[in-house]
């Protein structure tokens, strides 16, 4: 499997790239959340990738961001009649925090919204993606939206850590708000986590 490409972008459209690695070029479909990020063509380039193993073709996705490639993963993989395509229109209308947050709230017309995915798709999105977004998905998107300083960035991201290791929202926000209390405000988010399991 070809886990990303690193050489030389010969050419960018919103939809996909040719990228020249020592010589080969490698032609990617990419969503438009990655275009944006791309650098000017002659520049260098680094894409996760995921390869798509077809009868008639091997298919290269690639993407700027590890969260990009993984919700396209999860959709592709957990989300009956969703192909690869509607997955890469799902990243070029929605960005993986936003994409979360609408899963997690149930919000239907938000994801309905995007080219390709009717309503009937984005219920099924709700129902088969909401366990594995879970909370922190909600928390990861609300936060996103109120502009955190760098101290609740690092609050943020502990809580987010412990959620993902079982805790509860409210349980997490507690807990690393009082290590925060006990180590100060400069404390990293591997000291704020490390205390908080040490108290939980």
């Amino acid at each position: 499997m070809i886990s990303f490409l690193h050489g030389k972008l010969v050419d960018a459209l919103p939809t996909h790239v040719t990228v020249d690695v020592h010589g080969v070029g490698y032609d990617v479909l990419i969503p438009l959340s990655s275009f944006d990020k791309l650098p000017a063509p002659g520049g260098e380039v680094r894409l996760l990738t995921h390869l798509a193993v077809r009868e008639d073709a091997h298919v290269l996705y690639g993407f700027a961001t590890a969260g990009e490639r993984d919700l396209f993963r999860m959709l592709i993989n957990t989300v009956s009649g969703i192909g690869p395509k509607i997955a890469l229109n799902v990243l070029s209308g929605m960005n993986p925090v936003a994409f979360r947050g609408a899963v997690a709230s149930g919000d239907v017309k938000a994801l309905s919204s995007i080219s390709g995915v009717g309503r009937k798709t984005a219920e099924r999105i709700v129902v088969e993606l909401k366990d594995k977004v879970g909370a922190a998905g909600a928390w990861e998107a609300s936060s996103a939206t109120r502009g955190l300083s760098a101290t609740d960035q690092r609050l943020n991201d502990a809580v987010l850590a412990l959620m993902a290791l079982g805790f509860k929202q409210p349980e997490a926000h507690e807990t690393i708000r009082a290590a925060q209390a006990m180590l100060g405000e400069q404390a990293t988010v591997e000291e704020l986590v490390r205390a908080g399991l040490k108290k939980g």
